[in-house]
């Protein structure tokens, strides 16, 4: 073991233990620096008395000496290199890095399985916390103190170091990031119970509303099946009504022309009779012979005119008119009950139990509906003060508000708005 003056950036003068900055640094062979504590402490474990190497010897050469004289060698799925959007192990050199499988918070560094070991075998390296290797680990180190983030400020809401504790956040109410971590994973079980519990709720409702869906539209389904019978049995109760009344109006229509073409007939016939005595009078007029027509006239006397015609008594037809007011009545009284029964029809359907959320009873039930006021800073009067934000207002001395045509007269006044 030498030990050697090397003038080296910060990074490089850090002890590969605990990486803190070199007091009493020394130097092995393969360049690795350490403290003299750390890496004689190393050296004096029971089992490593007398064995004086490196901790962190090359991984290439580690390969060569245990790589074995015949046969193919088979590699760990672990020691296998990495891939693109794998942690890489930061200790690894060459080109062929390897992926990482923890990462150190002591260190801030990323290891592979074989760079690994030492924090398992090293009695200063077993100390150090190592977690599940990720990739931004520099977001675990304060940016003030390159201190490890180990501390919360309850005060601030922030993740510090100890240093910060004793600077910035003095007074502050600060705890152990384990701690807060406890308190917060308590409260996101908390949490993590209710929105469970609502969406169980809201799951029960969902069930609710499919079987009142389901449930209507089976009604509306027989209401809509039962309305078609009736109306379509009504439709045919008046086809049928319809049918009988021209049945009538065509029978009685029937029965009269049959009294009048008889009738006609009759007095066709007389007027032919009339006609054939006239002519017959006629030709009596002409004889010329007094004799003669005295004694033919005597004939003719006997059958007179006016004692064998029979008096006729034509009666007015029915023009119908009753039956079409009738009719016309009927279907008035039929729109009236109608119209009476579908009003009474759409009020019942209208009645239909609206499926509404219930009403809010707890606090968190309540805070579904709030929502954010921001005061107008054009209409708050000049004696209220706004806070920053203009989210909340105190009564104060006069404030020198420009001129707006919406500010407020009277004092105690100012419009919000609904964020």
């Amino acid at each position: 073991m030498s030990q050697q003056g090397v003038i080296l950036d910060q990074d490089q003068l850090c002890c590969s233990f605990c990486l803190d900055l070199l007091k009493e640094p020394v130097t092995t062979a393969c360049g690795h620096s350490y403290f003299r504590s750390c890496i004689e402490g190393y050296w004096d474990q029971d089992d490593l008395k007398g064995v004086y190497s490196c901790p962190q010897k090359n991984n290439m050469m580690a390969e060569l000496v245990d790589k074995p004289k015949t046969g193919p060698q088979t590699v760990s799925p672990a020691l296998c290199s990495a891939e693109p959007g794998d942690v890489v192990c930061d200790v690894c050199t060459g080109t062929r890095k390897e992926k990482a499988l923890m990462s150190c918070l002591v260190c801030l560094a990323s290891y592979c399985e074989t760079h690994l070991q030492p924090h398992y075998e090293v009695a200063p390296l077993k100390k150090h916390k190592l977690i599940k290797a990720v990739t931004q680990i520099q977001e675990k180190i304060c940016s003030h103190h390159d201190k490890l983030l180990e501390v919360f400020c309850r005060t601030d809401q922030q993740c510090i170091c100890y240093q910060c504790v004793m600077d910035e956040h003095k007074c502050h109410d600060t705890v152990s990031a384990a701690a807060e971590r406890t308190e917060k994973q308590s409260q996101l079980v908390i949490s993590q119970q209710k929105v469970q519990q609502r969406v169980q709720e809201r799951e029960n409702k969902v069930k609710e509303v499919q079987k009142a869906v389901g449930s209507l539209k089976h009604s509306a389904k027989r209401a809509v099946e039962d309305s078609e019978k009736i109306f379509t049995e009504l439709i045919q109760f008046l086809v049928i009504r319809r049918s009988e009344v021209k049945e009538l109006i065509r029978a009685e229509e029937k029965t009269r022309v049959s009294q009048a073409e008889g009738l006609l007939e009759k007095l066709k016939q007389e007027i032919a009779e009339l006609r054939k005595r006239s002519t017959e009078l006629e030709k009596f007029s002409h004889i010329e012979d007094d004799i003669h027509f005295l004694q033919s006239y005597k004939s003719l006397s006997s059958t007179s005119v006016s004692s064998d015609l029979p008096s006729i008594t034509i009666r007015p037809l029915p023009d119908f008119k009753d039956v079409s007011k009738t009719v016309s009545d009927i279907r008035e009284q039929l729109e009236d009950v109608l119209k009476g029964v579908w009003t009474k029809i759409s009020t019942t359907v209208n009645i239909v139990d609206v499926l509404l959320p219930p009403e809010p009873k707890t606090r968190e039930e309540f805070l579904q509906y709030s929502r954010q006021l921001t005061l107008d800073p054009n209409t708050v009067h000049r004696q209220l003060s706004l806070s920053e934000g203009n989210r909340k207002v105190t009564v104060t001395e006069f404030q020198p508000y420009p001129k707006h045509p919406k500010r407020f007269t009277y004092k105690g006044h100012v419009d919000s708005h609904c964020i």
